[in-house]
């Protein structure tokens, strides 16, 4: 079943159109990855997706047409983003961070604060720090936390492992696989590292300059040679 449906995606930065568009669908409990060299316009579409810059063509979320609508109000429809280079509020603790991430919610904030802090213990260790004085791997912990404090149904990823070490990416990629597993969690990932991507991923597109040049199951594209000598080096 179709939860996120976009079609004739096009979008850009005043005069300049990176998105030409093309269509992209995330079904319920599926990870999706869009796989792509540097200014392919990857982080582009989240931001379409998510209402932050403008955009044409149509974009459904659980059949419900989006195409103009707020970044608040996608919010509260249940997506929310883990925007890349982390985002977080620099001079807020850890707690306040995570709270701010349920803006949208009234009942059960604190118990979510919790469920989080045991998924990612070191954020527990350090919630009374300022945000700013985490390490990179606790700050992008604490992204992706306070995202799902708004308890979405979708969950926009922008480049997680960015800037990460490989045992800190592993780890968050653990978590997001885990939560798509147990508690069917949907997930539209935006990556650089194609490999580990792969591993995760259910279906996959390859967007090359603001178009969708292939995409098909995360087996499929792992099996393509040409696709394997362009973005996994071997």
């Amino acid at each position: 079943m179709s939860l996120l449906s976009v079609s004739d995606l096009a979008a850009g930065y005043g005069p300049l159109e990176v998105l030409h568009g093309f269509d992209l669908e995330v079904n319920q409990g599926e990870i999706v990855v869009i796989l792509g060299a540097n200014g392919a316009g990857k982080t582009t579409t989240m931001r379409a997706i998510s209402g932050m810059i403008p955009r044409r063509g149509r974009i459904e979320f659980d059949g419900q047409d989006i195409s103009s609508s707020s970044p608040d109000s996608i919010v509260r429809l249940g997506i929310a983003q883990v925007p890349q280079g982390r985002g977080t509020f620099a001079d807020l603790t850890v707690e306040d961070n995570m709270l701010a991430g349920a803006y949208v919610r009234r009942d059960e904030v604190q118990a979510d604060v919790e469920r989080w802090f045991d998924v990612f213990p070191r954020l527990r260790e350090r919630r009374s720090q300022r945000a700013g004085s985490l390490s990179g791997g606790e700050q992008q912990m604490l992204a992706i936390a306070r995202a799902l404090m708004s308890r979405p149904r979708l969950l926009l990823c922008d480049e997680p492992s960015l800037g990460l070490a490989p045992l800190i990416t592993q780890e968050l990629f653990g978590v997001l696989k885990k939560l798509n597993a147990e508690e069917g969690l949907s997930i539209l990932l935006v990556e650089q590292n194609a490999n580990l991507a792969l591993k995760v991923a259910h279906r996959v597109y390859l967007l090359d300059t603001g178009n969708v040049v292939s995409s098909g199951s995360a087996a499929e594209l792992a099996a393509d040679d040409s696709i394997r000598k362009a973005y996994l080096g071997s």
